[in-house]
């Protein structure tokens, strides 16, 4: 089988791709996954307000803003105990939206603009001759040959180049039903236990939310359910009182950097998670995922239309990133030493009422 991209990874970031370079007229775009659609996919499920953006700018939020919970405000937990419901007013500045759902959806949309989407397809290693990727071979033999490949599968593909060592940030999650819990607002709880990261209560449904934490392994703690235990006595005990624990608890890595790089050779482009491009303090990857395929997808539109050249257009797309992303990614790792200072219960302490909704939207932009 041959197609002109490749693109290996059907989550938000190779979707996006795909959705993305059928938008801008090029055809040939086979997307594969190991999975079939719908399927669960551990994670919190937010999409900040960058995240929306990318959605509408890829003409499919239509298709998503029904079967999301908005979000309008950001419950805060300080270190040192303050504690404060933060409205940023009565926009929706985020929305909680099922990664089953939300992730078939945006499939949907890359089928509908002609994008060929194949299953249960469990890629193995790259086809690549005289140094350049030509294909993608799976762990039955089954090959696909593609003028250019989108690597899209995650923190833990085999398909990157980036040889430093990873930082990798934990998360452990569970569901509920039956847990009080403010209408439209999220929350976010930051604990010695967990420091510099956070733990959450998401609603997902008006009588279902998620709750988990974001840590990094430090040996504190030796099991992550410990940890989470810990966390749930010390801040949701009351609440889950009487509550109906939904499936068992979930967890999974995210990979993350302070500088990208590597993110293309010969036939081959990186993006999202499989690229590094998540958000240091808070975990967010659904944005970087996106709007990094958005670029992607520019620039082989660009190259395949005959726009420019195959160098120029994946130097530009490394520095769109690097340009993008690079500012939060220094921030979130600020933050990450703000946290042991009095400048979140300084904020969060706060009366003035400008001030709260400003510091609330700037949470939800970024959750």
């Amino acid at each position: 089988m041959r197609c002109r991209v490749l693109v290996v990874g059907a989550g938000p970031g190779g979707a996006a791709t795909a959705v993305a370079l059928a938008r801008a007229g090029v055809d040939g775009v086979t997307l594969v996954d190991a999975h079939d659609f719908p399927r669960d996919k551990t994670c919190g499920s937010g999409l900040s307000g960058r995240a929306i953006e990318v959605i509408k700018q890829l003409g499919i939020w239509d298709r998503i803003e029904p079967m999301a919970y908005p979000i309008t405000g950001v419950r805060i937990v300080t270190p040192r105990g303050f504690d404060k419901y933060l409205s940023a007013g009565n926009d929706v500045q985020a929305v909680i939206c099922l990664r089953r759902q939300f992730d078939h959806e945006m499939l949907k949309a890359g089928i509908e603009h002609g994008v060929e989407f194949i299953p249960n397809f469990r890629a193995r290693e790259p086809i690549v001759e005289q140094g350049r990727w030509q294909g993608i071979r799976t762990a039955d033999d089954r090959e696909i040959r593609a003028d250019y490949v989108v690597v899209a599968n995650g923190a833990h593909s085999q398909f990157i180049f980036d040889k430093r060592p990873k930082r990798i940030i934990h998360t452990i999650m569970g569901w509920w039903e039956g847990v009080a819990f403010r209408p439209n607002f999220i929350e976010m709880v930051f604990d010695d236990i967990i420091s510099p990261y956070y733990g959450w209560l998401f609603p997902e449904a008006e009588d279902r939310v998620n709750i988990g934490i974001t840590y990094e392994d430090d040996g504190k703690f030796t099991k992550a359910r410990e940890r989470f235990a810990c966390f749930l006595d010390r801040h949701f005990r009351q609440r889950l009182k009487g509550a109906e624990q939904v499936g068992k608890l979930q967890g999974h890595p995210i990979s993350y950097t302070y500088a990208i790089r590597d993110l293309y050779s010969p036939g081959r482009v990186i993006v999202g998670e499989a690229g590094r491009m998540t958000h240091p303090a808070t975990g967010e990857g659904i944005y970087h995922a996106m709007q990094s395929g958005v670029y992607a997808a520019e620039a082989l539109a660009d190259i395949l239309l005959h726009r420019a050249s195959e160098t120029t257009a994946m130097r530009r797309y490394h520095m769109r990133c690097v340009r993008r992303f690079t500012p939060s990614l220094l921030a979130g790792g600020a933050m990450r030493h703000l946290l042991k200072t009095p400048l979140m219960d300084w904020i969060v302490g706060g009366t003035q009422q400008p001030l709260v909704q400003n510091a609330a939207a700037v949470v939800l932009r970024h959750v």
